[in-house]
């Protein structure tokens, strides 16, 4: 039986420009967070797991990229998300890539995004959370903070760049995650090199450490393109400098064995590929991950997680944690609270 949300889905918001039905989409989801909070509150809550010293209401969390600007963090919670992981935020504000920038492929339950990490920046940012800390937001989602690079920020100033975002924002994080691997900021994924990514990691653990009184977990986020050699030279540095986790993975430029037309393909253009057809390598990747740092590191499972069976299989691979996106856009608003139910369930048993 088709749910309401998928009959609305289909007959309207497919029709409607991707980037225009986000916004029109987490409108209503923040103008519906007071009733959410009080529905959340009246639920019992037994999916909860504790990672790096921290309590998640629930294992699967919604992943960076949605709430940009940390508009909607504690109704995107109340929806049912363990967490909920605010940005990529960067430096500078900035506008991000000309639209049309964020596409559907519909028949491959994915999408394709180049927004270009278009956001308000990280001193607006920290503004508004520091005003969501003196309200107090008890009972919430754990928040993760993900910071990447100003666009116009030469690669010989991204340390520099990548300091004042953790300056700002690190005390209002529960935890921190350092993105080299979008694929819509010209040279990013260059940092993901081991020699360009140590000095960069170490930077910003000296940063959050100097402006925080207790240590906040730091991850960093990866592509799913990096060959084998190159996420095992990763999973080695973040053993070696005892980074907290690692995010596996981000968005895909790999467009083979879309079941979408060629025409449909080219329309949707360049940028990252999430959904579906990220979850075979996803997992290949988490895998290699966790062979190679044992139990020292959490590993948090995104890319392509949309039912029960992938979440039980990311588990299974070793994932302390999940998160997804697309799925929550083709699946709609009580999807993640029926995922961390079930997945809650099966871990029970």
């Amino acid at each position: 039986m088709t749910s309401p949300y998928r009959l609305l889905f289909d007959k309207g918001f497919v029709n409607l420009d991707a980037e225009k039905a986000h916004h029109l989409g987490f409108a209503g989801i923040r103008a519906a967070a007071p009733a959410l909070r009080g529905i959340s509150r009246a639920l019992p809550s037994r999916a909860g797991v504790r990672v790096m010293g921290l309590d998640f209401p629930g294992v699967l969390g919604l992943a960076a990229g949605f709430d940009k600007n940390a508009v909607g963090i504690d109704a995107l919670g109340a929806l049912g998300f363990g967490s909920v992981e605010i940005g990529t935020v960067t430096g500078e504000p900035q506008p991000g890539n000309p639209k049309p920038r964020l596409l559907r492929l519909p028949h491959d339950r994915a999408v394709v995004n180049r927004m270009g990490f278009n956001n308000d920046g990280a001193e607006a940012v920290a503004r508004r959370l520091a005003r969501r800390a003196a309200g107090g937001r008890p009972g919430g989602p754990v928040l993760g903070i993900n910071i990447g690079k100003t666009k116009v920020v030469p690669e010989d100033a991204a340390i520099a760049d990548y300091e004042k975002s953790t300056g700002l924002l690190a005390s209002y994080a529960d935890y921190l995650v350092v993105n080299v691997s979008s694929p819509n900021t010209p040279g990013l994924r260059d940092l993901q090199a081991v020699a360009k990514l140590e000095p960069l990691l170490l930077a910003v653990r000296r940063r959050a450490d100097e402006v925080t009184d207790t240590r906040v977990p730091l991850l960093v986020k990866i592509a799913p393109d990096l060959s084998d050699a190159d996420v095992l030279e990763v999973a080695a540095l973040a053993t070696a400098i005892g980074l907290d986790g690692i995010v596996a993975t981000n968005t895909t430029i790999d467009r083979s064995g879309l079941t979408s037309s060629a025409a449909e393909i080219e329309q949707a253009g360049a940028g990252g590929l999430s959904g579906e057809p990220l979850r075979k390598r996803s997992l290949e990747v988490l895998r290699l991950l966790r062979g190679a740092v044992g139990d020292d590191l959490t590993l948090i499972g995104v890319g392509g997680i949309a039912g029960i069976e992938d979440a039980l299989e990311r588990l299974n691979a070793g994932a302390d944690l999940l998160q997804a996106y697309t799925a929550f856009i083709y699946e709609g608003p009580l999807w993640p609270r029926r995922m961390n139910t079930a997945i809650a369930k099966e871990q029970r048993r």
